[in-house]
């Protein structure tokens, strides 16, 4: 019910926009996240966003990536600038009913998105 999109190889310094693109039922009133899991690594929290708009970031990408959501798309997308090699990974979009206070861990979430790799070159 979750697909993400917009992988891909970039240079350090450049940019990609990934979307997650929802279908099945409308997920216009919940919590959606992004998270990435690097190889040998845990899957990791990036960025959430409620419906309303509020938004909460990791602090390795703060001020570089932002998460916006286009509910009469029932989509999300995760903007990404000045990437670094170190943002390399499977990236996740994911959705979850309630609970705003948990949206960094990823097991409080519902629906997943089958991940879009993402790699960023030195």
């Amino acid at each position: 019910q979750l697909q993400a999109s917009g992988g891909g190889l970039v240079q350090a310094g450049g940019s990609l926009r990934l979307s997650c693109a929802a279908s099945g039922r409308t997920f216009s009133s919940w919590i959606m996240g992004w998270f990435r899991q690097a190889p040998g690594e845990e899957r990791e929290f990036v960025a959430a966003i409620r419906w309303i708009g509020a938004t909460d970031y990791a602090d390795s990408v703060k001020g570089r990536f932002t998460i916006s959501r286009d509910n009469a798309k029932n989509t999300v997308y995760l903007q990404m600038n000045n990437m670094k090699p170190e943002d390399t990974a499977v990236y996740y979009c994911a959705a979850k009913a309630t609970g705003w206070a948990a949206a960094r861990s990823p097991n409080e979430y519902d629906y997943w998105g089958q991940g879009t790799l993402v790699t960023v070159s030195s």
